[in-house]
C-alpha cells in the first residue's frame, strides 16, 4: 500500500495560514504587506501552486474578517502565490523563479486587478489602474528578498530538499527516482 502524506501537507498548510495571519501586520501599510509575500513564496516552494493559492485565499479571508483589511488581502495575494508555485515548478526548482512569480503575479497582475475591486466594490475614489503597482511591487521585493534568503539558506543546508521529499506521496517519490 502506498503511503500518502496528505495529512502532513494539510498540517503544514494550516501552519502557513496561521503564521501568515499572525505576521502579516509586520511592516504592513495599505497596499503593501511584505510578510504575506514571504508566506506565499515559501508555501509555493514547499507545497506547490494549488496549496499556495489556497493558503493565500484563507489568509486573505481571515485577515478581512478579523482585522478589517480591505479586499486587497485577496487581490494582492492570490495571483502572486499561484504564479510563484507555477514558476517554481516550470523552472524545475529555482527559488528565484518563485520570487519572480510573486513579483509579477502580485506586483503587476494583482495590483492592476485591485483597481476595479477597490473602486467599484469598495467605493474608493481617485484611483487609477496603476495606483497600487508601486506599493505592491515594493512589498513583493521586501517579502520576496526575505523568502529568497530563507529558502536559499535551507537549500544550501540540504534541509529544503529533505522537507520537500517528506511531503511527497510514495508514488511521487517513485516517479522521481525512476
Amino acid at each position: 500500500m502506498k503511503k500518502s502524506n496528505y495529512l502532513r501537507r494539510m498540517v503544514l498548510l494550516g501552519m502557513f495560514v496561521a503564521l501568515g495571519v499572525v505576521i502579516s501586520p509586520i511592516l504592513r501599510v495599505e497596499g503593501m504587506c511584505p510578510m504575506a509575500h514571504l508566506i506565499n513564496i515559501t508555501c509555493a516552494v514547499f507545497l506547490g501552486p494549488g496549496y499556495a493559492l489556497l493558503c493565500a485565499v484563507l489568509i486573505g479571508i481571515i485577515r478581512m474578517a478579523i482585522m478589517g483589511i480591505p479586499p486587497l488581502a485577496l487581490t494582492g495575494a492570490v495571483f502572486g502565490a499561484t504564479l510563484s508555485g507555477v514558476f517554481y515548478k516550470i523552472s524545475k526548482g529555482k527559488i528565484i523563479a518563485a520570487v519572480l512569480g510573486e513579483i509579477i503575479g502580485t506586483g503587476i497582475i494583482g495590483a492592476i486587478v485591485s483597481y476595479p475591486v477597490m473602486t467599484y466594490l469598495w467605493g474608493k475614489e481617485g484611483l487609477t489602474w496603476f495606483f497600487y503597482v508601486p506599493s505592491f511591487i515594493m512589498g513583493t521585493l521586501i517579502g520576496g528578498s526575505i523568502a529568497f534568503l530563507l529558502l536559499k539558506r535551507l537549500e544550501m543546508s540540504g534541509a529544503l530538499k529533505r522537507m520537500q521529499e517528506s511531503l511527497k506521496d510514495d508514488y511521487q517519490k517513485d516517479e522521481v527516482s525512476a
